[in-house]
This record gives structure tokens, sequence and C-alpha cells, in this order.
């Protein structure tokens, strides 16, 4: 709509719609990785039994050995107990036949009959794997509870958030999320292959053996097995072709060998192996993810590594997962928990008494009662590993779990809190409440806190997991202080930060962060290059400078390689959809967030984006379908209410335009492009209206000149012209390159006799070599036309 006052231009609406969300954020669950895609030299662990068989019985029982193992008449006899009745899942009923081997579906047909092939887990539960078609083996909806030795519903006892979908109800147990080719298997036996095709949408997936074996810690056996047979009786060769680890290795390196399992982790490569870094094969879920509380604690599943890093253990370096574990997975200080604290803590462990003010013989005396307490979540105990020292405070503020109400379950979280506080002279809760808030309002979309999350993130002491959070919590174009924060951060010794700050950076456009995001591409750790890789993916090829070529052309490999390595995850082919859309490669974006769409209905942001490269191609009817599927699925999806609001807007239904955005801000109060559209649409009539959702926007995105811009327009235009001049000259000096500030701030100068003021502006703006050429011709003239009437 053009203005009364020519040379100014305020845009109706938004014309490019927003929200490409990354799915690398959205899908975060555990470590899926593939096994080597060559099995040459792979023997199984009957091989290493003849020369190791101490540690082969110690491995064949072990929980690492039986992760997986075929159903059975004598496994179901010696582990299982019948199902005395029918469970009600929805509207059929299931119920486990042990003798036959199968579990019975009945519903309003006829009777399903499932054949239990596979069983996975048994520490805590068992579940059980069904052949599909196409290949997919599927976990079946009964599972065993082995402690209270009942079955339930598998997917009702996981019901937690899961990213994309509308509500927190239990997924069908048909989706692919319990689909054991795409979501659980490569950490229950060894050397898998999926061998997945994307044209038939099958899997021939293989494996050498059940169970994690002795070669998925220490190489294929072969070479080493030829060497030992081969070297002199009662010598030992020199080079034994092995991967030793243990002692061999880093205490990084052993982390990463057990943690490529245990972590809510996102798969970059299929290749990862014993020695390797953990940051060159996976990136990991922090406290961005609603399966923790504010304060770090477990709330869904997350297999411990996000918790671990977070503990003074890991952070001292001198500790690894081998120190208290097995490589079996045992606990070595079983009879002597608190020896598993020696020599560290020799002080406290000592003389337990007097630190966990329990007797010595209690449970309540043991270290990992109090720093390792047990919750559980889908009928499986886990230990919570940062160690941290019980926070009843936390769990008045947050409602996390604590240690000590964990036993004391008569008594709630303030006689707790008074209690220690009685006992400790120190406040240690004091900082584990600080940084929880933080995260608490970064999820809230509460800035008023921003400046604390800033130093937090840049403060020497910091904690890399809440750091991280922070980074991937805080929207990188809140405010200018963001990218400084974010520049630094890219910098950070954790690999952990520096990518998830390389992240944030790619979502900007400025000079700094593309001069960071080149430096990225050569930084030594895989992950961030390859989240370096992605920022620049919008960027023309001939903006990469020479310098940066090789590690750019090696980086953007690396990102396609990590887009793709899980074919058969519709996350694969959205990202993909994403990177084509940056790149304005609208048929291919569409053709990949089909794909996605077909592996994944549900998936409302496919929907929602493939709707953008529809609109961009002039195909709104398209455009209109794809949202109205998206909002079939999700009704109250911010993001989708949103870009129906745009579409409408574009064809000039305002009204209905109004309604969704309304609802888009009632569903996001942070959504700050709702709230200007929604100022733009009102100016029509209701400029008072408009003015304060103007101001709505410009508060919740300082950053955004845009936003200020329109404010002052509009306050100028309802005579409120100081107040309109204070928003002009801060944008003016914030963003020096804004020319549509300093136009309407030297015209308002003008209009008021202030030719001083008016011709300072232009001056200054004039000596900015980054102001357009074309923009400086207006002012030259604006100004020359100035002090020619200052001579008259």
């Amino acid at each position: 709509m053009k203005t009364k006052n020519v040379g100014f231009v305020l845009t109706l609406i938004v014309a490019v719609f927003v929200f490409v969300i990354p799915a690398w954020s959205e899908n975060k669950e555990v470590a899926v990785k593939d096994g080597p895609k060559n099995k040459q030299g792979y023997k199984g662990s009957v091989s290493c039994r003849e020369c190791h068989e101490r540690f082969y019985k110690l491995w064949a029982p072990s929980r690492h050995g039986l992760a997986m193992q075929p159903y059975s008449a004598d496994f179901a006899r010696g582990h299982l107990s019948e199902q005395t009745k029918e469970i009600r899942i929805g509207d059929d009923e299931y119920q486990v036949r042990l003798k036959e081997g199968v579990m019975v579906e009945k519903g309003s047909g006829d009777p399903k009959t499932y054949p239990i092939k596979e069983v996975l887990g048994g520490k805590n539960v068992y579940y059980f794997l069904t052949p599909f078609e196409k290949g997919r083996l599927q976990t079946l909806p009964l599972a065993y509870d082995v402690n209270r030795k009942e079955w339930f519903d598998m997917a009702a006892s996981g019901v937690r958030h899961i990213e994309g979908r509308n509500s927190d109800e239990p997924l069908n147990w048909k989706d692919w999320h319990y689909t054991f080719n795409t979501a659980c298997y490569s950490c229950h036996v060894s050397q898998l292959s999926t061998n997945y095709n994307l044209e038939t949408d099958t899997y021939h997936t293989t494996w050498t053996e059940p169970g994690i074996n002795c070669e998925t810690c220490h190489g294929p056996g072969e070479e080493h097995i030829r060497v030992c047979k081969e070297a002199p009786k009662g010598t030992i060769p020199k080079d034994l072709k092995t991967i030793r680890g243990g002692r061999s290795f880093t205490h990084e390196q052993n982390n990463a060998n057990c943690v490529s399992c245990h972590a809510k982790a996102v798969t970059l490569t299929p290749s990862f192996m014993p020695g390797d870094i953990f940051w060159d094969h996976f990136d990991l879920a922090t406290l961005e993810h609603s399966d923790y509380y504010p304060d770090g604690r477990d709330l869904g599943e997350n297999y411990t590594f996000t918790s671990w890093l977070m503990s003074p253990c890991a952070k001292s370096g001198q500790l690894d997962c081998l120190h208290c574990h097995t490589s079996s997975g045992r606990f070595r200080q079983k009879d002597h928990p608190n020896d598993a604290c020696m020599p560290c803590h020799q002080d406290k462990v000592a003389n337990s008494p007097a630190h966990s003010m329990h007797k010595r013989e209690s449970p309540g005396n043991r270290c990992i009662s109090c720093h390792m307490p047990m919750t559980t979540f889908a009928h499986m105990n886990r230990s919570d590993h940062s160690m941290l020292p019980p926070s009843p405070a936390a769990s008045i503020q947050f409602g996390s779990p604590n240690a000590c109400n964990n036993c004391h379950t008569e008594k709630d979280a303030a006689w707790t809190d008074k209690l220690v506080r009685q006992w400790r002279k120190r406040d240690y809760q004091a900082p584990i409440l600080h940084r929880a808030g933080l995260i608490q309002s970064a999820r809230k979309g509460d800035w008023t806190r921003l400046a604390e999350m800033l130093a937090h993130i840049q403060d020497k002491n910091r904690d890399p997991v809440f750091a991280a959070s922070l980074i991937r919590l805080i929207p990188p174009d809140q405010d200018p202080s963001v990218e400084k924060t974010l520049v630094a951060a890219s910098k950070d010794p954790s690999p952990l930060v520096r990518a998830a700050a390389t992240e944030a950076l790619g979502s900007l456009w400025s000079g700094k962060s593309f001069e960071v995001l080149l430096e990225k591409t050569k930084d030594p750790t895989r992950l961030v290059r390859i989240r370096a890789a992605s920022g620049l993916a919008k960027y023309p090829r001939k903006m990469i400078p020479e310098a940066y070529g090789d590690s750019f052309e090696k980086a953007t490999h690396e990102y396609f390689s990590a887009i793709m390595v899980r074919p058969d995850q519709w996350t694969s082919h959205y990202n993909m959809g994403n990177y084509h859309l940056n790149r304005n490669e609208l048929e291919e974006a569409i053709g990949s967030y089909n794909l996605a769409l077909k592996r994944e209905p549900k998936a409302v942001m496919a929907m929602v984006n493939s709707s953008m490269a529809h609109a961009r191609m002039g195909q709104k009817d398209e455009a209109e379908a794809s949202l109205r599927k998206a909002l079939e699925t999700a009704p109250k999806n911010a993001a989708t209410l949103y870009n129906m609001g745009l579409l409408k807007a574009e064809q000039n239904n305002l009204q209905e335009a109004e309604s969704y955005l309304r609802k888009a801000f009632q569903e996001d109060p942070s959504m700050a492009q709702a709230a200007y559209n929604l100022c733009i649409i009102a100016s029509q009539d209701r400029m008072e209206e408009a003015i304060n959702w103007c101001r709505k926007a410009q508060e919740l995105r300082p950053r955004e000149p845009k936003y200020a811009y329109t404010l002052a327009y509009y306050q100028n235009q309802m005579g409120n012209t100081s107040a309109a001049v204070k928003i002009l000259d801060d944008l003016v000096n914030e963003s020096p390159t804004y020319s549509d500030a300093i136009m309407l701030l030297g015209f308002i100068y003008e209009k008021q006799g202030n030719k001083d003021g008016a011709v300072s502006v232009y001056e200054k703006a004039l000596s900015n070599d980054k102001i357009p050429r074309i923009r400086k011709k207006v002012l030259m003239e604006k100004l020359d036309f100035l002090k020619s009437s200052e001579k008259d």
C-alpha cells in the first residue's frame, strides 16, 4: 500500500513465507546408526571364544550379549509369565500366546495373528518384534515388565512429547517410530546394514549376530585371529591387529564408544568405529528438548550421555564409563557402590554418614542414592548420571524429581528443601535454580532475562549442555547482542557449543555471520563443519572466496551425506527439501517434501514448507491445499496458521487473513511476524491498534529494523513525531545502512524545519560505504536541495 508521502512504501504483507525449520532440532531421538558398509573381516563373537573363554562367558549372558535374541518356547518358559487377560488398546484387544509364539489382535474384523520373531532388552522390559511387509520388523504393542512380571501397553507407557505431533496421545504401534529397522535396531544387533531401497521403500536388513558382540567395540577380528594363530607358541604378536580400547583409549574415546548407543542423538554418518570422536558422527539433544526438565533431569527417555556431560566427573576429564561399568555393561562396584566414588572423594566416602546424614548401612548412605537417583519411564528404571546433589528447590519450582523424595514419598519437596538447607550452610541449589530458570524462560520466550542467558553462554565456567541449550532456544535475531555472543561461542572449546552457535549464525544474514560460517568450514570437528555448510547453503557459490573453496566443498559434501544418511526417515527428505527451498529450487523442494510426507503423513512442517514452495511458484491453490491438510493434522500449529494468514492476505481476503494471524499469535505469543502483519492489516482503519501490534513486534524482535521503522512511520502518521524521531534515531544508530529509516528521519526533520538535523542525518549516511549507490544518489539530491535552499 502506498502512503500519502511520496518516497515511503509499506508492504501490506510479508511476501516471503517463513518458518523453514530444520529437522535437526525437531526430531532428536536416540542415536540410530547403520553398521559398517563393508562387513569384511567380521567373524562373530564365537570366533573370540577359543582364546578368550573367560570374557566370552562374562559377555554371553550380559545385557549387551542379549540385547536382542530369537524368541523361542524355551525363552518364554524361562523368562515370561502367561498373560491372564486381554489388554485393550484403542478399539482392539491384544493377547500374547506364549506356547504358540504369537500375539493375537481382536477388533471389528477377523482376529489377526502376529508371530513373535525377536526379543529386545530384558533388564527392565522385554520388547517383541514381528515381521511386517517390505522387510520391516515392527515392535509389538504388548511388552513385558521383568520386575513386575506383567504385560502392558508398550506405546501408552512411553507417552511423551513427540516433535511434530499435535498431542501427547500414544502413537499407534504400527507407526514408524516403532519400526526396528528405522528407529532402534543397531544398538541391539551387531554390524547391521539396513539395505534400504528408496525406490521400493523396502528393507533387506542383515546383521552379523544379535546382541552387541566383541567386534562392536574391538573392530573386525579376522586379522587379529590370523596374526595370533601365526605367532610362535608362547609369544604375543607386536601388532595384535585389533582395537583394544580401555586403557589404550583416551577417556573421550571410551565414552564415545559407549554413547554411540547411549545418547539421544542425531546420526551424521553411518561409519562410527571404536576410537572415533563422538562429534564427528553424531549431534546431541540437549535441554531444548521437552524430554528434559529445565534443570536437566530426565523426563522422557534420554539414554544417559546428555546428563553425563553435566556431571563434575565428566567435566574433570579424568573418568569415563569404564570406571563404573564393565565392557559388558555390569556395575563394577555392585557389592561396594561407594567405592565407585574413589579415589576422588575419599574423604567423604571414609566418613559417609557425616556427609549423607544417613546411617552407614542404610540405602541413603550410598553415594548413588543421592547423586544418581533412579526414576522410571516406560517401565524402565534409569539412573541420573548428572551426579548433581538433591535439589528439592528445583522440584518446587520446575516439578523435576529429587533423590530425597524418591525415598521419602510421604513428605513433600518443601520439607526436604528445609532439611537440606539446615544441613548445608552453602546454598548449593542456587546455581542449579539459576541456570534452570534461564532454560525455563527461554522455553517460554521470556526474554526479560536475555542478558543473563547470554552471560551464562559466555561465562568461562558455563556448563556446555546449558550453553548449547540456550543457544538453540534463543532466536538469533532476538537482539544485536545475540549475534555477538554467538560469534564468541563459535570459538568455544566444546564442539557441542561451537556447533550450536554455528547453526544459529547460519540463520542470520550478516557479513560477520558469513565470515564465521566460512571459518567454521575448517573446524576440526565434522559436526561443526556440517552446521557451517548448512548455513552457507543459501549463499550463491560465487560468493565463496577462493581461500575457502576446498573447505567449503568438503563441508558441503559432509552436509549432504549427513542429510541423507538415513533415507528411510522422513526428516532426511524434509531437510533436503529445506536445502532446496533455501536455494529457491522449488520443484526439487516439493519433491523432497512429498517424500517426507510419504514416510510420515503427519509431518506438519513438511506440509507448511511445501506450501511455501507452491506459493513462490504462483501455485496458490496447491499452497492452500497443503496448509489445509496441515491444519487438519494440527489445528493449533502456529506456523501453519501464520502462513495461511499470509496466503489469505495475498488473495486480498484480509478478514480471513487477520483471523488466521490472530490465532497464530495466540498459539505463539513470541511470533513477531504475526504481530507485524496484524499491524499492517489494522492500519487500514484502526491506527491505534496497528501501533499496538507493531510495538509488540518491535519488542519481540528489537533487531528487526522493519518493525521499528514501521512503528515510527505510524507514530508519525498519528502526529506523535517525538516518539517517531526517538525510534528512528535509535534505529539509525543501530542499523546505519537501513536507508528507509534514514529517509524518514530526514523527512521528519525537514517538516519540522530542522534543516541542520536533516543535513546531519544525510551526511552521516553518505559517509557509509555500505549504503547502496542508488540510495546515495537520492540522499545527495536531498542534501544539495537543503544546502541550496539555505543560500536562497
